[in-house]
């Protein structure tokens, strides 16, 4: 019997790649960039099954080129605002995700930047690795007390309610602004709802962004809102770049209108090195290693392989993004 046809857009931990050559043959595009749109046109052309990544534009035109044998798109990440969902729908294409595995890999990775930055950690490396430490001195690279600050966490789903946990072990008060409030939730965790972002980002000593993005989200942390914040104040963003407006971050930063900001994801990303940001000292940038743990990588390769072979059997995804598709069917 032959086996379906799919292709992988980069390869992925060994536990989920096993279970998809199980049932599948595999094509893996096997570089470390991802393969140029026109490749991935030329490489989908008659696959019965799609694993991408967030840095692969699938819209309407490569459903099209893999033809109707195309049975699902199966996304290794939780975010999926690089596949055209509608269009998918359209043709009858399940689409799958990886959502939860990765929510504590991705609240620590906010405290690392969260506590890096207010201590400044990278500038303090990195003053050492110059030959620059001669002594101790009482006012060298004084940064912000986490304990006892005000956190306003932007997006109240798993991370943030992931981040806002570990809040209590610094004694912080927590505030959160949300399109869906979940007022129960909150109070167990001991977190203040807000019912405006303006409200948050004027209060907050700490805002860290967990929203996901859409035409609402992009770029909603901008010059107005920067213009908000405490000048003392720290950004970290683990969500999306295109949250936040790269050009007026700058200013914002440039000019100490507020201290610091740390990124794990960025506007463009990756972050070319002659960014106009890379050019501060009040910002930490990392290359998008929220969900970089062993543990999360591996069950996010479980869940996009579980995902993939239910599609190629034409049963239901276990976690799918669009599942009207299935109503379309019935």
């Amino acid at each position: 019997m032959t086996k379906p046809r799919v292709f992988l857009t980069r390869t992925i931990p060994t536990k989920g790649l096993e279970m998809i050559r199980e049932v599948a043959d595999v094509d893996i595009w096997p570089d470390e960039l991802p393969p140029p749109y026109e490749v991935l046109l030329e490489r989908v052309k008659g696959i019965d099954g799609l694993l991408s990544m967030v840095t692969d534009r699938i819209d309407a035109r490569l459903m099209d080129a893999a033809g109707s044998s195309l049975k699902v798109i199966s996304q290794y990440a939780v975010g999926y605002d690089n596949i055209d969902v509608v269009a998918a729908t359209a043709r009858g294409i399940p689409v799958g995700h990886t959502p939860g595995v990765l929510t504590e890999a991705t609240a620590d990775m906010a405290w690392a930047l969260i506590l890096a930055a207010a201590r400044r950690v990278v500038e303090g490396h990195m003053y050492v690795k110059a030959g620059r430490w001669k002594t101790w001195h009482p006012t060298l690279l004084l940064g912000m007390s986490v304990y006892g600050a005000t956190l306003g966490i932007v997006g109240f789903g798993r991370i943030g309610q992931a981040v806002a946990r570990r809040a209590r072990g610094f004694d912080m008060r927590v505030l959160a602004y949300t399109r869906s409030p979940s007022p129960e939730v909150a109070q167990n965790l001991g977190v203040e709802l807000v019912g405006d972002l303006e409200t948050l980002l004027r209060e907050a000593d700490i805002v860290s962004l967990h929203v996901p993005l859409t035409e609402e989200t992009r770029h909603m942390i901008g010059e107005r809102e920067l213009n908000l914040m405490k000048p003392t104040a720290i950004l970290v963003n683990t969500a999306r770049g295109p949250v936040v407006d790269p050009d007026a971050l700058y200013r914002a930063l440039k000019e100490k209108r507020i201290a610091y900001a740390a990124l794990d994801v960025t506007e463009p990303e990756p972050l070319p090195a002659d960014s106009p940001l890379l050019t501060l000292d009040n910002i930490v940038a990392t290359p998008h290693l929220g969900s970089a743990t062993v543990q999360a990588r591996t069950a996010m390769a479980e869940i996009a392989a579980r995902n993939l072979i239910a599609g190629l059997r034409g049963e239901r995804l276990p976690y799918c993004v669009n599942p009207e598709v299935y109503e379309r069917r019935d």
